[in-house]
């Protein structure tokens, strides 16, 4: 009875391991830098953006300022909000025949005073340029396995993701994962490579019976579903590996700004009974910007052969 006491007790007071995404992504970053130099060329990404939406100014000085970091000129180019859907496929159209240009992505959501199809002009980008592996062509090419990165990109958000679970030391092959979301930019390309990564995937979403369940199930958990702190301790299986890409910000009197931000995990819940967790922030965003610029680094690299 007392070893048994003592047994829970240790894993009671065991705390989770963090996934710091900022860790791996300045791993990251040191490793692109010696690439780059390699390079008989600066790789050159084209940040395409309409309008002037504040959020969106902070995700590109954030690409800017890694991809300076490594060696990679970042050219943004912002387009006013009177620019119109025509006016954009020019400019795509223009950086697509550009050879100086490796990478190019759109910036969304468009803050335009017309109306601009955002997944039309995703697909307008050069497969060869689509950084960002959002393009259709890249997406079929997920679908079907080609998930090295020889002939395609993979969307940097999941791909991320796979990186801080292989991180964790946790055995994927084999693995029970639980996604929840299945947007094309994280839920539906995440569940991709799991598969392809030799686990057995369950994908949620708001449509699936009895959630807290299903998910409870799940020795690797990712959740994109836009809920803050949806996700509590008594949905995670004890030692499970969790990976939060959901980022909000709620009302906090504690904190000076008024508010803090938060993910779709209730981390301080869930922290205690996981095996490994990411943190929000300091989690799967600098993944995704580290992934970003290391799949126009991969474009680079193909040119210059």
């Amino acid at each position: 009875m007392y070893n048994c006491m003592r047994y829970l007790s240790s894993v009671a007071n065991k705390m989770a391991k963090v996934l710091s995404g900022k860790e791996v992504s300045e791993q990251i970053r040191d490793k692109l830098r010696d690439e780059v130099k390699k390079l008989p060329l600066a790789p050159v990404l084209a940040i395409v953006q309409v309008g002037g939406r504040e959020d969106s100014n902070v995700y590109i000085r954030m690409k800017k300022n890694f991809a300076q970091s490594v060696g990679v000129d970042a050219k943004h180019i912002q387009l006013p909000k009177s620019t119109n859907e025509k006016e954009l496929i020019r400019k795509l159209d223009e950086l697509n025949k550009d050879k100086s240009v490796h990478g190019i992505i759109v910036q969304l959501p468009f803050d335009s005073e017309h109306p601009i199809d955002a997944n039309k002009i995703t697909n307008l980008v050069a497969p060869h340029k689509d950084v960002d592996g959002l393009s259709d062509e890249n997406a079929g090419k997920l679908l079907h396995g080609q998930v090295d990165g020889t002939n395609s990109f993979l969307p940097c958000t999941p791909n991320g993701c796979m990186e801080l679970i292989k991180r964790s030391g946790a055995q994927i092959a084999g693995a029970n994962a639980v996604v929840i979301g299945r947007s094309k930019i994280v839920g539906s390309p995440m569940a991709q490579l799991l598969i392809w990564n030799n686990a057995t995937v369950t994908v949620c979403h708001s449509k699936t019976k009895n959630l807290k369940e299903v998910v409870k199930s799940a020795d690797i958990l990712v959740v994109a579903i836009g809920q803050p702190l949806l996700v509590k301790k008594d949905w995670i299986k004890p030692g499970a590996v969790v990976i939060d890409c959901g980022i909000s910000s709620i009302p906090d009197s504690t904190k000076k700004s008024g508010s803090r931000l938060v993910g779709d995990v209730d981390y301080d819940d869930c922290k205690d009974v996981a095996g490994a967790i990411t943190p929000v922030p300091g989690g799967v965003g600098p993944m995704t910007v580290a992934m970003l610029i290391s799949n126009t680094v991969d474009a680079a690299k193909v040119v210059s052969k």
